[in-house]
């Protein structure tokens, strides 16, 4: 970004700390736990996805996350016939979960978003992990910023609360759609560099920020670090200054 471009850092009333989310990718519940209690203060909501679905315990670990006063995302998004998926959102919203994730078209972003209650639903727009080639061969002969714009456009107008996008399109999201949306961006890695991982449209943690994320979502620059704590830290004080210098 450079730096006579203007900031869309984002005017949502949530506490700078709970603007961390960490991508809790471990292959099991104990690890898990093992990992939360390490990480103590330094992150307050968690991000439980597929592969603890899949090692068992998964409900259980998101009641143990919420006794422990932290929140969660249960990023699954889900993709089904849409009354297959508004009967596993029916299911979600009896849990203490504050985000899941949902992926398809109209109608099943619409059957989640009517047996949603207060549990906010998320669209997925392009997964972090796509680029432009990657679209291609899939056989959508789209521009990849235009596609995450459309998706998230019709997001808004079906009842979503917010959408899951990489900060490279964060500050165009803004832009269109202010405060409307939430804006969950993933890929953040915590300096500029080539990702070594799966992820390629990847920002950093301060121009995820200032294009206008409201949440970022960080797993593997946290838990693979020599002190996860110490790098949960740093991403924290980044957020601190960020948004409460202002």
């Amino acid at each position: 970004m450079a730096e006579s471009d203007p900031i869309r850092i984002s005017t949502k009333e949530i506490p700078p700390e709970e603007r961390l989310i960490f991508a809790l990718d471990v292959p099991s519940a104990d690890e898990a736990r093992r990992l939360v209690e390490s990480l103590r203060e330094s992150v307050q909501f968690y991000k439980v996805g597929l592969e603890l679905f899949a090692g068992g315990g998964y409900f259980e670990l998101i009641d143990w996350l919420v006794d422990q006063g932290k929140k969660v995302f249960a990023d699954l998004k889900l993709y089904d016939v849409p009354e297959t998926v508004a009967s596993a959102v029916r299911q979600l919203r009896r849990r203490r979960i504050t985000f899941t994730t949902v992926h398809g078209n109209d109608g099943i972003l619409e059957a989640a978003c009517r047996e949603k209650g207060d549990l906010k639903i998320l669209a997925v727009t392009v997964l972090t992990s796509l680029d432009q080639g990657d679209l291609k061969d899939l056989g959508f002969e789209v521009d990849l910023h235009r596609l995450v714009l459309s998706r998230a456009r019709r997001a808004l107008e079906i009842g979503c609360d917010g959408v899951v996008s990489s900060g490279l399109e964060a500050r165009a999201l803004k832009d269109e759609f202010g405060e409307k949306l939430i804006l969950v961006t993933p890929g953040i890695r915590p300096v500029e560099n080539r990702p070594v991982d799966d992820q390629k449209r990847v920002v950093t943690v301060e121009d995820a920020i200032r294009n206008g994320a409201d949440y970022i979502v960080v797993g593997r620059p946290i838990r693979n670090a020599p002190d996860p704590y110490e790098a949960a830290m740093q991403i924290q004080g980044t957020l601190q200054g960020l948004f409460l210098s202002g």
